[in-house]
């Protein structure tokens, strides 16, 4: 399980529970595990409530009718998937797969609305979590609507240092696994365009990527920077 220190800025619903309250949400809920690899839920299907991830991480995808993929976001223990209808409304608007062998509680429409009219903390909690997730989908569009490519790959790795970051003795590791090709898609470039970025990046050393993983050597310098040429 990822500790406090790997969760990033995401907010923890579960901190805000007591242990009386987290019994009542598990009871009211499925507990299900989710083997990596395998999908949380589907682009198109129906909404059926939330999942709450309490051990491992969850990647949320949007696929295009080309069969592009673009990552929206990684989702870690103490937060939620399943939104925008948390109620069960309607249908799941993107995919959500386990990256990791991963556990939760599954939380049907008509249960959390239950739980929410009865625990304003976990009511406080998912309200905090739709803010998170909007902040960072609304980035998104408009990042890619208004900023040249050079300007939105600093602005995700600035903004993925924020929300994953994990201080080490070298720097801020982003403790999930963004992909070249991940970043490509968010930034609207190609996987060639980013890579050679990053080796230019890790010849200033400016960052490394270590085991899938991108460690920002100088976190002042990302800050410092409006864009790349």
């Amino acid at each position: 399980m990822l500790g406090d220190s790997a969760r990033g800025s995401q907010p923890d619903l579960f901190g805000k529970l007591s242990e009386e309250e987290r019994a009542r949400v598990i009871a009211r809920g499925r507990r299900r595990r989710f083997l990596r690899g395998e999908a949380v839920f589907h682009q198109g299907n129906q909404h059926d409530g939330i999942f709450l991830i309490e051990e491992g991480l969850v990647r949320v995808f949007y696929t295009a009718a080309s069969g592009r993929e673009i990552t929206l976001a990684y989702w870690m223990p103490g937060n939620f998937v399943g939104g925008p209808e948390i109620f069960g409304a309607g249908i799941h608007v993107w995919s959500g797969t386990a990256v990791r062998d991963t556990m939760g509680v599954m939380l049907a429409g008509a249960e959390l609305r239950a739980l929410v009219e009865r625990i304003p903390a976990l009511a406080m909690g998912i309200i905090e979590g739709l803010i998170f997730k909007g902040s960072c989908y609304s980035l998104l569009a408009q990042m890619l609507g208004t900023l040249s490519v050079g300007e939105r790959l600093v602005l995700v790795l600035r903004r993925l240092t924020q929300m994953y970051g994990v201080a080490t003795g070298e720097g801020t590791m982003i403790a999930t696994p963004f992909t070249h090709d991940d970043l490509a898609h968010m930034v609207g470039a190609t996987r060639q365009w980013v890579s050679m970025t990053f080796r230019r990046l890790a010849e200033q050393g400016v960052l490394r990527v270590r085991r899938g993983q991108i460690l920002i050597l100088k976190p002042a310098w990302l800050e410092s920077r409006e864009g790349l040429e």
